[in-house]
């Protein structure tokens, strides 16, 4: 059973920006290097709520793993095209998070990615979401900086 987040729609965003590195010998991001990216944008929102992955590890035990991901690549990233990874909970599960990223260039879904996130304990077994955890994605005001408001004000850049 999981819980629906209480402030839906509210999303993380990461603006990055296509290197070299990222890009295969026509200048075209690498399919594989999307996932890098979700990666970071799901590690940054959770460190922008206060919870970086080595504390909850340290303090709790748990850690996090990709459990399922599908990915819809919709049109290619180029060198030096600047990206922003935007990141949505959709719902809590007793020991998951089920999150909607989308890769955006400007307005333009890029790639959009449907990832089910477990939280597992050092012997590789499920554990529940940490409580405070829960409590800060199921919070409106659980966003750095964000107003939270019924009327749908405009929130910081990072999280809208």
């Amino acid at each position: 059973m999981s819980e629906q987040v209480a402030a839906p729609g509210m999303t993380h965003s990461m603006p990055m920006r296509v290197y070299y590195e990222d890009t295969d010998a026509a200048g075209i991001v690498y399919y594989a290097n999307y996932l890098k990216f979700a990666e970071r944008g799901r590690t940054e929102m959770m460190r922008s709520l206060g919870f970086a992955h080595s504390r909850i590890a340290e303090e709790t035990g748990i850690l996090f793993t990709v459990r399922r991901c599908s990915a819809d690549y919709r049109a290619a990233a180029r060198l030096d095209d600047a990206l922003s990874v935007d990141t949505r909970i959709i719902a809590i599960g007793g020991a998951t998070l089920s999150l909607d990223q989308q890769i955006r260039r400007d307005e333009e879904t890029i790639v959009a990615l449907d990832v089910l996130v477990a939280c597992i304990g050092h012997d590789g077994r499920p554990r529940r979401v940490p409580s405070a955890l829960r409590a800060a994605l199921t919070s409106p005001a659980s966003c750095p900086r964000t107003r939270a408001t019924r009327s749908g004000a405009r929130r910081s850049p990072r999280c809208r």
